[in-house]
Protein backbone atom coordinates (compact mmCIF):
# COMPACT_ATOMS: atom_id res chain seq x y z
CA UNK A 1 0.00 0.00 0.00
CA UNK A 2 1.47 3.62 -0.72
CA UNK A 3 2.51 5.79 1.53
CA UNK A 4 0.95 9.36 1.66
CA UNK A 5 3.05 12.43 3.22
CA UNK A 6 1.76 15.49 3.01
CA UNK A 7 3.80 18.68 1.95
CA UNK A 8 3.18 19.73 5.22
CA UNK A 9 4.94 17.12 6.70
CA UNK A 10 7.77 17.71 4.24
CA UNK A 11 10.46 19.18 5.73
CA UNK A 12 10.52 16.47 8.37
CA UNK A 13 10.12 13.90 5.76
CA UNK A 14 12.83 15.01 3.30
CA UNK A 15 15.27 12.58 4.57
CA UNK A 16 13.17 9.86 4.29
CA UNK A 17 12.19 10.51 0.83
CA UNK A 18 16.25 11.29 -0.28
CA UNK A 19 16.81 7.54 1.24
CA UNK A 20 14.28 6.21 -0.88
CA UNK A 21 15.64 8.24 -3.99
CA UNK A 22 19.00 7.15 -3.03
CA UNK A 23 18.74 3.39 -2.53
CA UNK A 24 17.48 3.41 -6.17
CA UNK A 25 13.20 3.46 -5.09
CA UNK A 26 10.78 5.39 -6.97
CA UNK A 27 8.80 8.35 -4.87
CA UNK A 28 5.22 9.81 -6.35
CA UNK A 29 6.03 13.62 -7.08
CA UNK A 30 3.62 16.20 -7.49
CA UNK A 31 4.65 18.98 -9.93
CA UNK A 32 3.09 22.32 -11.21
CA UNK A 33 2.06 19.79 -14.12
CA UNK A 34 0.95 16.52 -13.46
CA UNK A 35 2.63 14.38 -10.61
CA UNK A 36 5.38 12.12 -11.49
CA UNK A 37 6.61 8.66 -11.11
CA UNK A 38 10.04 9.96 -9.78
CA UNK A 39 13.74 8.06 -9.24
CA UNK A 40 17.51 9.08 -8.83
CA UNK A 41 18.49 9.29 -12.65
CA UNK A 42 21.93 8.29 -12.12
CA UNK A 43 20.49 4.32 -11.08
CA UNK A 44 20.27 2.22 -13.95
CA UNK A 45 17.64 0.45 -11.65
CA UNK A 46 15.95 3.34 -10.48
CA UNK A 47 15.35 4.05 -13.87
CA UNK A 48 14.62 0.72 -15.07
CA UNK A 49 11.88 0.24 -12.12
CA UNK A 50 10.55 3.57 -13.84
CA UNK A 51 9.91 1.82 -16.78
CA UNK A 52 8.70 -1.83 -15.12
CA UNK A 53 6.19 0.10 -13.24
CA UNK A 54 4.46 2.17 -15.79
CA UNK A 55 4.93 -0.38 -18.38
CA UNK A 56 6.52 2.04 -20.67
CA UNK A 57 7.76 1.39 -24.28
CA UNK A 58 12.04 1.82 -23.94
CA UNK A 59 11.94 4.22 -26.75
CA UNK A 60 9.83 6.56 -25.42
CA UNK A 61 12.52 8.61 -23.24
CA UNK A 62 12.23 10.37 -20.07
CA UNK A 63 12.29 13.97 -18.65
CA UNK A 64 15.18 14.81 -16.48
CA UNK A 65 13.81 17.09 -13.28
CA UNK A 66 16.99 19.59 -11.91
CA UNK A 67 17.18 21.79 -8.80
CA UNK A 68 18.59 25.13 -11.28
CA UNK A 69 20.06 25.58 -14.44
CA UNK A 70 23.41 24.62 -12.66
CA UNK A 71 22.29 21.18 -12.25
CA UNK A 72 21.15 20.94 -16.27
CA UNK A 73 24.63 22.13 -17.57
CA UNK A 74 26.03 19.23 -16.22
CA UNK A 75 24.56 16.70 -18.29
CA UNK A 76 23.25 19.12 -21.20
CA UNK A 77 24.91 21.88 -23.95
CA UNK A 78 22.81 25.05 -23.83
CA UNK A 79 23.76 27.43 -26.15
CA UNK A 80 22.15 30.84 -25.68
CA UNK A 81 19.02 30.85 -27.32
CA UNK A 82 18.35 27.78 -24.88
CA UNK A 83 19.95 30.34 -21.77
CA UNK A 84 17.72 32.80 -22.18
CA UNK A 85 14.57 30.41 -22.52
CA UNK A 86 15.52 28.82 -19.61
CA UNK A 87 16.43 31.53 -17.38
CA UNK A 88 13.18 33.35 -18.68
CA UNK A 89 10.71 30.34 -17.84
CA UNK A 90 12.69 27.93 -15.09
CA UNK A 91 11.26 27.20 -12.28
CA UNK A 92 8.36 26.30 -14.36
CA UNK A 93 6.54 24.33 -16.69
CA UNK A 94 8.92 24.22 -19.60
CA UNK A 95 11.49 21.51 -20.39
CA UNK A 96 13.97 22.13 -23.11
CA UNK A 97 15.60 19.34 -25.56
CA UNK A 98 19.18 19.93 -25.57
CA UNK A 99 22.15 18.29 -27.19
CA UNK A 100 23.12 15.54 -23.99
CA UNK A 101 26.92 16.04 -22.73
CA UNK A 102 29.34 12.72 -23.56
CA UNK A 103 30.50 12.79 -19.78
CA UNK A 104 26.64 13.06 -17.90
CA UNK A 105 26.23 10.33 -15.33
CA UNK A 106 22.90 10.15 -16.11
CA UNK A 107 21.93 6.68 -16.87
CA UNK A 108 21.34 5.99 -21.01
CA UNK A 109 17.87 4.13 -20.06
CA UNK A 110 15.84 7.80 -19.37
CA UNK A 111 17.58 8.84 -23.58
CA UNK A 112 16.33 5.98 -25.33
CA UNK A 113 19.21 6.11 -27.26
CA UNK A 114 19.04 9.27 -28.24
CA UNK A 115 21.83 12.20 -28.32
CA UNK A 116 19.56 14.39 -26.76
CA UNK A 117 18.64 14.99 -23.19
CA UNK A 118 14.95 16.36 -22.15
CA UNK A 119 15.46 18.63 -19.09
CA UNK A 120 13.61 20.71 -16.68
CA UNK A 121 13.28 22.32 -13.27
CA UNK A 122 10.30 22.14 -11.74
CA UNK A 123 8.58 24.75 -9.56
CA UNK A 124 7.39 23.42 -5.57
CA UNK A 125 7.74 20.67 -3.70
CA UNK A 126 9.98 19.22 -6.61
CA UNK A 127 12.70 21.14 -6.65
CA UNK A 128 12.70 21.44 -3.20
CA UNK A 129 13.07 17.44 -2.83
CA UNK A 130 15.75 17.46 -5.88
CA UNK A 131 17.88 19.83 -4.05
CA UNK A 132 18.06 17.64 -0.73
CA UNK A 133 18.97 14.70 -2.47
CA UNK A 134 20.88 16.33 -4.71
CA UNK A 135 20.66 14.71 -7.85
CA UNK A 136 18.51 15.00 -10.94
CA UNK A 137 15.38 12.80 -11.11
CA UNK A 138 13.80 10.94 -14.25
CA UNK A 139 9.98 11.37 -13.66
CA UNK A 140 7.51 10.66 -16.38
CA UNK A 141 3.76 10.92 -15.48
CA UNK A 142 2.97 8.47 -12.70
CA UNK A 143 0.21 6.39 -14.62
CA UNK A 144 0.36 3.36 -16.16
CA UNK A 145 1.73 4.04 -19.63
CA UNK A 146 -0.68 5.52 -21.89
CA UNK A 147 -3.22 6.20 -19.76
CA UNK A 148 -4.76 9.23 -18.30
CA UNK A 149 -2.11 11.77 -16.24
CA UNK A 150 -2.54 12.14 -12.69
CA UNK A 151 -3.12 15.98 -11.30
CA UNK A 152 -4.02 14.63 -7.70
CA UNK A 153 -2.30 12.50 -5.03
CA UNK A 154 -5.57 9.98 -4.79
CA UNK A 155 -4.83 8.84 -8.83
CA UNK A 156 -1.22 8.32 -8.24
CA UNK A 157 -2.97 5.89 -5.15
CA UNK A 158 -5.06 4.21 -7.11
CA UNK A 159 -2.50 3.64 -9.90
CA UNK A 160 0.11 2.08 -7.66
CA UNK A 161 -1.85 1.01 -4.48
CA UNK A 162 -0.08 -2.35 -4.48
CA UNK A 163 3.18 -0.67 -3.91
CA UNK A 164 4.77 0.57 -1.01
CA UNK A 165 5.28 4.06 -3.28
CA UNK A 166 6.00 7.10 -0.79
CA UNK A 167 3.70 9.53 -2.66
CA UNK A 168 3.97 13.43 -1.97
CA UNK A 169 0.48 14.83 -1.39
CA UNK A 170 0.46 18.43 -2.83
CA UNK A 171 -3.01 18.82 -3.65
CA UNK A 172 -4.24 19.34 -7.24
CA UNK A 173 -1.59 20.27 -9.79
CA UNK A 174 -2.11 24.12 -10.85
CA UNK A 175 -1.26 23.46 -14.40
CA UNK A 176 -2.69 20.27 -14.95
CA UNK A 177 -0.77 19.73 -18.48
CA UNK A 178 2.39 18.08 -18.48
CA UNK A 179 5.15 20.83 -19.87
CA UNK A 180 5.83 22.42 -22.92
CA UNK A 181 8.84 20.36 -24.68
CA UNK A 182 10.68 22.92 -27.32
CA UNK A 183 14.03 21.75 -28.81
CA UNK A 184 16.39 23.92 -29.43
CA UNK A 185 18.95 23.78 -32.11
CA UNK A 186 21.28 26.18 -33.16
CA UNK A 187 18.56 29.63 -33.59
CA UNK A 188 15.85 27.46 -34.31
CA UNK A 189 13.12 26.25 -31.74
CA UNK A 190 10.82 23.67 -32.19
CA UNK A 191 7.61 22.54 -30.21
CA UNK A 192 7.42 18.66 -29.52
CA UNK A 193 4.86 19.08 -27.07
CA UNK A 194 2.51 21.86 -26.33
CA UNK A 195 1.84 23.28 -22.59
CA UNK A 196 1.04 25.52 -20.30
CA UNK A 197 4.24 28.01 -22.31
CA UNK A 198 2.73 28.93 -25.69
CA UNK A 199 4.04 29.91 -28.73
CA UNK A 200 3.31 33.95 -28.20
CA UNK A 201 4.97 33.84 -24.59
CA UNK A 202 8.25 32.17 -26.33
CA UNK A 203 8.26 34.67 -29.07
CA UNK A 204 8.23 37.14 -26.93
CA UNK A 205 11.10 36.11 -24.75
CA UNK A 206 13.31 35.10 -27.95
CA UNK A 207 12.24 36.95 -30.71
CA UNK A 208 12.07 33.98 -32.64
CA UNK A 209 8.31 32.22 -33.56
CA UNK A 210 8.88 28.48 -32.48
CA UNK A 211 7.13 25.68 -35.22
CA UNK A 212 5.67 23.28 -34.41
CA UNK A 213 7.40 19.74 -34.88
CA UNK A 214 5.82 17.24 -37.81
CA UNK A 215 7.88 14.44 -37.26
CA UNK A 216 6.61 10.69 -36.62
CA UNK A 217 9.88 10.26 -34.57
CA UNK A 218 9.66 10.04 -30.82
CA UNK A 219 11.86 12.70 -29.64
CA UNK A 220 10.63 13.53 -26.30
CA UNK A 221 8.19 12.37 -24.26
CA UNK A 222 4.37 12.84 -25.23
CA UNK A 223 4.61 12.29 -28.77
CA UNK A 224 3.52 8.74 -29.00
CA UNK A 225 0.45 8.65 -31.54
CA UNK A 226 -1.97 7.33 -28.45
CA UNK A 227 -1.86 8.60 -25.08
CA UNK A 228 -3.31 10.21 -21.91
CA UNK A 229 -6.49 7.72 -22.47
CA UNK A 230 -9.63 6.58 -20.64
CA UNK A 231 -11.04 3.11 -21.14
CA UNK A 232 -13.90 4.88 -22.79
CA UNK A 233 -13.57 6.33 -26.26
CA UNK A 234 -13.29 10.08 -27.30
CA UNK A 235 -15.28 11.72 -29.41
CA UNK A 236 -13.71 15.43 -30.17
CA UNK A 237 -15.69 18.17 -31.71
CA UNK A 238 -19.13 17.47 -30.37
CA UNK A 239 -22.00 20.48 -30.14
CA UNK A 240 -24.22 17.59 -29.15
CA UNK A 241 -23.75 14.65 -27.35
CA UNK A 242 -24.40 11.57 -28.47
CA UNK A 243 -27.13 9.50 -27.35
CA UNK A 244 -25.59 7.11 -23.82
CA UNK A 245 -22.66 9.23 -24.20
CA UNK A 246 -20.88 11.30 -21.55
CA UNK A 247 -19.93 14.85 -21.85
CA UNK A 248 -16.66 16.82 -21.39
CA UNK A 249 -18.11 20.50 -21.70
CA UNK A 250 -16.62 23.38 -22.06
CA UNK A 251 -18.90 26.52 -22.06
CA UNK A 252 -22.90 26.01 -22.00
CA UNK A 253 -23.20 22.46 -23.42
CA UNK A 254 -25.64 20.17 -21.47
CA UNK A 255 -25.67 16.35 -21.39
CA UNK A 256 -27.27 13.95 -18.45
CA UNK A 257 -23.63 12.86 -17.92
CA UNK A 258 -21.15 15.63 -18.05
CA UNK A 259 -17.96 17.62 -16.84
CA UNK A 260 -17.87 20.70 -17.41
CA UNK A 261 -13.71 22.07 -18.20
CA UNK A 262 -14.79 25.52 -17.63
CA UNK A 263 -18.73 27.11 -17.80
CA UNK A 264 -16.82 30.61 -18.12
CA UNK A 265 -14.38 29.13 -20.87
CA UNK A 266 -11.76 29.88 -19.68
CA UNK A 267 -8.82 27.57 -20.82
CA UNK A 268 -6.46 27.89 -17.72
CA UNK A 269 -9.46 26.64 -15.83
CA UNK A 270 -10.08 23.91 -18.46
CA UNK A 271 -6.68 22.68 -18.76
CA UNK A 272 -6.33 22.14 -14.96
CA UNK A 273 -9.34 20.46 -15.02
CA UNK A 274 -8.91 18.57 -18.07
CA UNK A 275 -7.37 15.16 -16.39
CA UNK A 276 -9.66 15.21 -13.51
CA UNK A 277 -12.58 15.63 -16.25
CA UNK A 278 -11.75 12.34 -18.21
CA UNK A 279 -11.18 10.36 -14.82
CA UNK A 280 -14.47 11.59 -13.64
CA UNK A 281 -15.91 10.44 -16.11
CA UNK A 282 -14.35 7.23 -17.07
CA UNK A 283 -15.18 6.12 -13.46
CA UNK A 284 -19.25 5.65 -14.08
CA UNK A 285 -18.39 2.87 -16.89
CA UNK A 286 -19.45 4.88 -19.85
CA UNK A 287 -18.10 3.77 -23.46
CA UNK A 288 -17.64 6.79 -24.78
CA UNK A 289 -17.11 10.54 -23.95
CA UNK A 290 -18.41 13.43 -26.53
CA UNK A 291 -15.77 16.36 -25.90
CA UNK A 292 -17.10 19.97 -26.38
CA UNK A 293 -15.13 22.26 -28.88
CA UNK A 294 -12.39 24.08 -27.48
CA UNK A 295 -10.76 26.68 -29.12
CA UNK A 296 -7.52 25.85 -31.02
CA UNK A 297 -5.73 28.96 -29.46
CA UNK A 298 -3.60 30.01 -26.89
CA UNK A 299 -3.12 27.17 -24.09
CA UNK A 300 -6.39 25.93 -26.14
CA UNK A 301 -3.56 24.49 -28.85
CA UNK A 302 -2.05 22.04 -25.46
CA UNK A 303 -5.50 20.99 -24.45
CA UNK A 304 -6.63 19.82 -27.85
CA UNK A 305 -3.30 17.99 -28.57
CA UNK A 306 -4.00 15.79 -25.13
CA UNK A 307 -7.54 15.20 -26.09
CA UNK A 308 -6.43 14.16 -29.83
CA UNK A 309 -3.92 11.48 -28.63
CA UNK A 310 -6.80 10.43 -26.00
CA UNK A 311 -9.00 10.02 -28.74
CA UNK A 312 -6.63 7.87 -31.01
CA UNK A 313 -6.60 4.36 -31.95
CA UNK A 314 -5.21 2.08 -28.55
CA UNK A 315 -1.53 1.17 -28.65
CA UNK A 316 -0.09 3.32 -31.30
Amino acid sequence: MPRIISTHELDDRLGDICDEIHVGKCIGLPTETVYGLAANAYNGQAVACIFEMKGRPKFNPLIIHVANLEMAKKHGLFNDLALNIAKAFWPGPLTLVVPRLEDTKLHPLAFAGLDTIAIRCPKGPAQKIIKACDCPLAAPSANKSGKISPTHAEHVDQQFKDTDLIIIDNGACQVGLESTILKVEDNNITILRPGFVTVEMIKEVTGVKPEFSNSSKIEAPGMMKSHYAPNASVKLNCKICDEGAALLAFGDAQAETMFNLSQKCDLREAAANLYLGLKKLDETGIEKICVSPIPNEGLGIAINNRLQRASAPRNT
